[in-house]
């Protein structure tokens, strides 16, 4: 019998074949980086662009979500374009990635500048684009709208979010850090209390003077237990029914820790009694699919607490994923 080292028989040949235009299966093929000037100018009515703000040294609890952004890119590949829930391919819109906001290293006040900036130059530039800012911890929150107000001071801006936290923190304690993000928009008069929709909050996890603060600035807030006898879906519908009413754009903040520690280990704040999976993405595809939510982030998920399998990054992205579906629901 010849051997295959035998000089007299060919040796294999491989070939791969690449998916021709229009064949993008994959996350990872879909979302092009943003490489210079000329592809800027060309892109400018993206369906949607994202970000990485890998900020987390403003975070109260130990946190590398900083991290995040990173570890979140490299899970595209783990993901393909087409929902089969909803016989959707994501593919058919156009998505951009615009890169990373730089970091100061020690200097957190000159981060958050940065973010503002970038998010206005984003907003500025990209006028009808889902701009989708992937943290870092959830003070970037307070930026990013600063930055979308910046560019469109015109526009009123209304606030959906997901969390186990108020965030009404006072800043004189605090500073501008994750657990403030709100207030900061309350107090520098961004976005009116009233104006703010929080979904998920439960347990032993706010204190009783947040509460009052919320009272007092008629922050909207939506219980755990109240929205599930309510039902997920219809308690978002509805936040989101009045807030349509009351301003120009929505923007959509999903805080990680929302969710129970069985589904999201990997979030610096983790509680018992959260969210599970499904309701978390039912959330998100319907307010995904409402035309007012123009611009959301995912924050505090800290890919060195999650497990190796990365249950919570995996997450994060499919989180994203559900978003932009509801955006083709539209």
């Amino acid at each position: 019998m010849k051997s295959f080292l035998s000089p007299t028989i060919n040796p294999p040949c491989f070939t791969w074949v690449r998916p021709e235009q229009g064949e993008v299966a994959k996350v990872h093929e879909w979302i092009q980086p943003i490489s210079s000037e000329t592809d800027v100018e060309k892109s400018k009515d993206a369906d949607f662009v994202v970000v990485g703000v890998p900020l987390s040294r403003s975070s109260i609890s130990a946190s590398g979500a900083s991290e995040f952004p990173d570890y979140f890119r490299r899970a595209w590949k783990g993901f393909t374009t087409y929902n089969l829930d909803f016989d959707i391919d994501l593919s058919k819109m156009t998505a951009l990635d615009a890169g990373d906001v730089p970091m100061h290293v020690t200097d957190i006040q000159k981060c958050h500048t940065n973010i503002i900036q970038a998010s206005a130059a984003l907003h500025t530039h990209f006028q009808t684009s889902k701009v989708c800012a992937i943290g870092g911890d959830h003070s970037i929150t307070a930026m990013m709208v600063k930055g979308l107000h910046r560019a469109k001071p015109s526009e009123k801006i209304g606030i959906l979010q997901f969390d186990t936290h108020f965030d009404l923190r006072d800043l004189s304690d605090h500073g501008p850090s994750n657990g403030t993000p709100m207030r900061n928009l309350i107090e520098s008069g961004v976005v009116e209390g009233s104006n703010m929709y929080n979904i998920g909050l439960h347990g032993f996890f706010n204190t009783k003077d947040l509460k009052n603060y919320a009272d007092e600035k008629g922050v909207n807030y939506i219980t755990l237990r109240q929205a599930r006898k309510k039902g997920i879906e219809e308690t978002v519908r509805h936040c989101l029914d009045e807030l349509a009413s009351k301003v120009d754009t929505i923007y959509l903040t999903v805080d990680m820790d929302c969710l129970d520690i069985a589904y999201a280990p990997g979030v610096p704040a983790s509680t018992p009694g959260g969210m599970r999976t499904e309701e978390l993405l039912e959330g998100v595809l319907a307010a995904g699919s409402h035309p007012k939510v123009k611009a959301m982030d995912i924050v505090c998920l800290d890919p060195l607490k999650d497990t190796l399998v990365q249950p919570t990054v995996k997450l994060g992205t499919h989180v994203l994923l559900t978003f932009l579906t509801g955006v083709m629901l539209r």
